[in-house]
């Protein structure tokens, strides 16, 4: 720890007004730098120990002004006082059910002269079966055939495993892809659990499975990719995961950038179609706008984002749209707020006013694209319209370099994207979809910790892609993989398309 030279007081002015003229100096020239590392550490602790949810502990009367300017709305909240249910939860209608019957005994029905059912009283409970590892024999008949006089032996045809030289069926596979990336369950814990089953395999051997079957699955990127591309609307992110590097035995941090797309348009009868949400992740080793740029070449439309510059040599064409996120600009403020013991600071305002354009969503987000469009132009943009004149009022008095100033400048920087939400009823006003798509690679990564190599990095953004694109249509992702993995090796490959998980029709599915 470096260590403050000791100050000579002999060498201080003796006169107080030179003294009190030497403290506005140095703090006009170290004071915002001191608030600015104040505040940093400040959020380092909160992000260490504090709490991840967005929501104030106090709450807060917005009436306050000092500067004649709009004043920030109140936002009602609803309060519920719906009664909570007790007792136990009921069981899924959809679930297999198995009848047993229970009869009076012999003994009980020979109390009586007669006996007579009139009725049951059912009830249920919920049985689970463990998993369990069966070994299938696939035997191959041969025969002998002849025609024309002459002999040859003939074999059925079977494909046990989509890999080839591998002993593991497709719903074994599809079981350790849907552990390592839907569970997030390392392979190391999978070992030990199949090796409760009886089947002790190793780690490594789990790896190779796990890496031959996603790439086998590779081929549905391209399908998968062009209907990204092809939606109303866009919206992309990325987030970080450790690379290992095994020849030095050290990790770097690498990208894997999310595309997903997703939105409504208008079929030839004037009707509101929705095009089915899909998400598209992309390996890299580092965070160039280079590889942004590579994907969406041939993108047009709007893309939804954060204020990363990565993104803006692709805006200069006009071919893209940029729109912003308030959910960021929603997010400097808040972490401003929360350490702001005035419940009616500026943070606090400022919330108020990004709360009453959410009051606004909430009650349009079941409505077709034409009638948000009307609603925020009547609505949402002259609540913007006030809140862009406050915050343009209040900026010059806040120091630039602290939070509170840095919050404002973001959010003022943005507004032209940050409005642009209500130019479309098919946009969103922020970029939270993206960011839950990405939110299992945030989870995942605390179990498997980094990624073996660049083969590990592009098998993870298979897979995220397919499996996150599976959560977006309601789709089990186990019995897709179960039964695409049995299909794939003989499908055409000019009909890909149809195995992607939201035009999948499922076939027959063994489970055992």
């Amino acid at each position: 720890m470096l260590a403050l030279a000791p100050l000579n007081v002999d060498i201080l002015p003796d006169d107080c007004a030179v003294l009190k003229g030497l403290l506005v100096k140095l703090h006009a020239q170290y004071g915002a730098a001191i608030e600015a590392m104040h505040q940093q550490i400040l959020k380092l602790r909160h992000a260490q120990f504090g709490a991840s949810s967005e929501r104030l502990s106090t709450q807060t009367d917005l009436f306050a002004e000092i500067l004649v300017l709009p004043l920030p709305p109140v936002v009602k909240q609803k309060i519920s006082y719906e009664r909570q249910r007790k007792g136990r939860p009921a069981l899924p209608k959809d679930l297999p059910r198995q009848r047993i019957e229970y009869h009076l005994d012999d003994q009980q029905m020979a109390e009586f002269d007669s006996v007579k059912p009139i009725g049951e009283e059912v009830s249920e409970t919920l049985q689970y079966t463990p998993a369990r590892l069966v070994v299938l024999e696939h035997a191959r008949i041969k025969y002998a055939c002849t025609k024309d006089g002459q002999s040859t032996v003939r074999t059925a045809y079977a494909q046990p495993s989509p890999l080839p030289k591998c002993n593991a069926d497709a719903s074994l596979l599809a079981q350790i892809l849907t552990a390592t990336f839907a569970d997030h369950v390392p392979l190391n814990r999978q070992s030990m659990i199949f090796g409760r089953h009886g089947f002790p395999v190793p780690r490594s051997t789990l790896d190779d499975w796990k890496l031959g079957s996603a790439e086998l699955l590779e081929v549905l990127r391209a399908p998968l990719i062009a209907h990204t591309l092809s939606a109303p609307r866009l919206h992309s992110d990325d987030t970080t995961v450790q690379l290992r590097d095994a020849s030095k035995d050290t990790t770097h941090t690498s990208r894997l950038w999310a595309y997903l797309g997703a939105g409504q348009r208008q079929d030839d009868q004037g009707q509101w179609v929705e095009h089915p949400p899909s998400v598209v992740f992309e390996f890299t080793r580092t965070r160039q706008g280079i590889h942004p740029q590579r994907f969406l070449k041939d993108y047009r439309g709007y893309l939804q984002i954060d204020a990363y510059s990565g993104y803006d040599a692709l805006l200069k064409s006009g071919d893209i749209v940029a729109v912003g996120c308030m959910a960021h600009t929603r997010r400097h403020f808040f972490e401003v707020a929360r350490k702001d013991p005035n419940p009616q600071g500026l943070a606090a305002q400022a919330l108020a006013w990004i709360a009453k354009l959410y009051e606004i969503e909430s009650h349009i987000k079941e409505h077709p694209p034409d009638k948000k469009l009307l609603t925020r132009q009547t609505q949402s943009r002259p609540v913007l319209d006030q809140f862009h004149t406050w915050l343009v009022g209040h900026a010059p008095g806040i120091p630039a370099r602290s939070e509170l100033g840095q919050a404002f400048g973001y959010a003022l920087r943005q507004w032209e994207t940050l409005v642009r939400y209500t130019e479309d009823g098919i946009l969103m006003p922020d970029n939270n979809l993206i960011e839950s798509a990405i939110r299992p690679v945030a989870v995942g990564r605390r179990s498997w910790l980094f990624l073996g190599g660049e083969r590990g990095g592009h098998v993870a953004a298979t897979m995220y892609s397919l499996i996150g694109t599976c959560r977006l249509n309601g789709v089990e992702p186990y019995a897709w993989l179960c039964d695409v993995l049995k299909r794939l090796p003989n499908h055409p490959v000019t009909k890909l398309a149809e195995l992607l998980p939201f035009n999948w029709k499922r076939q027959s599915i063994n489970r055992t």
